[in-house]
Order: C-alpha cells, then structure tokens, then sequence
C-alpha cells in the first residue's frame, strides 16, 4: 500500500507515472499494489455538520451521483493516486471508500466493502493486512497513513465518534442520498486523540522499530509490515482513550 509525495521524489525521467509502474517492476507479477483514491470533495460531507444549512441544500439539488471509475481521486490524497487510478488495468472498488488496485490480488482485495464503518470489518483494509500487507511512504506526511483508520475502527474502546453522513448513489436509475455511518477519519474518531495522531504513532513506530527507511529519488521512505504497526498502533489508541 503506496502513499507517496511526487514533489518529494523530485523529477522522473517520463513523469510521474514511472512512480507506481517502478514498484510494479519491484513487485513482479505475484505482488500488488494498492492506494487510497477516496472521493471528490462533498461526496462524503452532506450531514458531518461542517457545511452551512444553504450549501447542503444546494449540494442536495446539484451534486450527481457518485460514479467510483469515472470520479477523480480526493485532491488532498497526492497526485500518484489518480495517475495510478486512471492508468490502464488498474482496478477500483464500488464505494466512497475508494481504492485503486494493480497486481495479482487486486479483485480479491476490491472483492467487497461494507456500506457503513467500511474501514473495518470485512474492508479493504482488512483483507489487506491478513494478506500480510506492508505500507510504503514514500516521501509522504506520515499523519496521512490511511491504514490506521482500519486500526480505530476494529479497536474496542469505548466513546468513539461515529460521525453520520449522506451520499450521492444511483439506485434503480434514480439518484438517491443513502446514509452511511464511520467511526469520524474526517476529524478524529475519538475525543482524546491528540493533534498529528497519525503521524505520532507512526514515528513512535518507526523509533520503536528501529526502521531508518532510504532515500528513493529525494524523498525520505519507509517500509512498514501492517500487522506490526497495527499491534502498536492499537497499544497507543488504547492508552491514549483509557488515559
């Protein structure tokens, strides 16, 4: 799983695209890659409480239904991701929760995903780690690491914040608002979680590891197993609620 800054690589003989499809070399006809595409802003903010009571009212009358091969990536995902998305043989899945997935195990790991709380249970992400997945940052904000919202979501504390929200489907041919429900990625899914929560749990991890990543291009990278930083990551939202 590749999260990664284009600008921080630095400049690529053929563009961009040389990013995913070098990894794809690396990772040969038995690997597979996946990203995080998200959605285009509003498709996901209809209720969240964020927007007046006038720009819902508006997006409610204006906004089309939610088409996951056609919709743009999320803009604050990197530009990689809809290089990746949009570049043939690359597959995505059919919800907001959008990934985009190249390899061996690509329709397995798109094979479903829950309507509600689907960075969790039965998601994605899960079949990801079970997998034995390991997550690249290449040159990335390590507070954008996507997989541990898959950690808030299956971790049993108590008190954390589901936020509720509309979205844009086609059902039947008509377009319809169809409520969905997370534990809140677009705040935080908890009252105690600190500023750059994210971003903590990963260097801690990354210091406990004692992982000193490398340099691909300019960019800064590490390599992480999932399942170590699951377990670690689970410890410190523990502690960190319970506290």
């Amino acid at each position: 799983m590749l999260h990664a800054s284009v600008r921080a690589v630095g400049p690529v003989a053929g563009g961009p695209n040389e990013i995913h499809l070098a990894l794809a070399d690396a990772l040969t006809s038995e690997g597979t890659l996946l990203m995080y595409a998200g959605c285009p802003r509003h498709y996901d903010e209809i209720g969240r409480g964020n927007l007046t009571p006038e720009q819902e009212a508006e997006l409610r009358e204006k906004m089309p239904a939610f088409d996951p091969v056609t919709a743009p990536s999320a803009r604050d995902n990197g530009a990689l991701v809809e290089f990746f998305r949009t570049f043939p043989g690359t597959k995505v899945n059919d919800h907001v929760t959008r990934f985009a997935a190249a390899g061996k195990q690509a329709e397995y790991l798109l094979s479903r995903q829950p309507w509600d709380f689907s960075y969790g249970h039965g998601s994605v992400l899960e079949r990801f780690v079970q997998l034995g997945g390991r997550i690249l940052l290449l040159g990335s904000d390590h507070d954008n690491v996507t997989f541990l919202h898959y950690v808030e979501h299956v971790i049993d504390i108590p008190d954390r914040i589901v936020a509720t929200y509309l979205v844009p489907v086609v059902e039947n041919g008509e377009r319809v608002w169809r409520e969905m429900k997370e534990f809140d990625t677009s705040e935080r899914a908890h009252g105690s979680w600190p500023d750059s929560f994210f971003s903590r749990i990963v260097d801690g991890y990354l210091t406990q590891s004692r992982n000193e990543g490398g340099v691909v291009g300019n960019a800064r990278s590490y390599l992480i197993d999932a399942n170590d930083l699951s377990r670690h990551a689970a410890a410190v939202m523990r502690e960190t609620a319970l506290s």
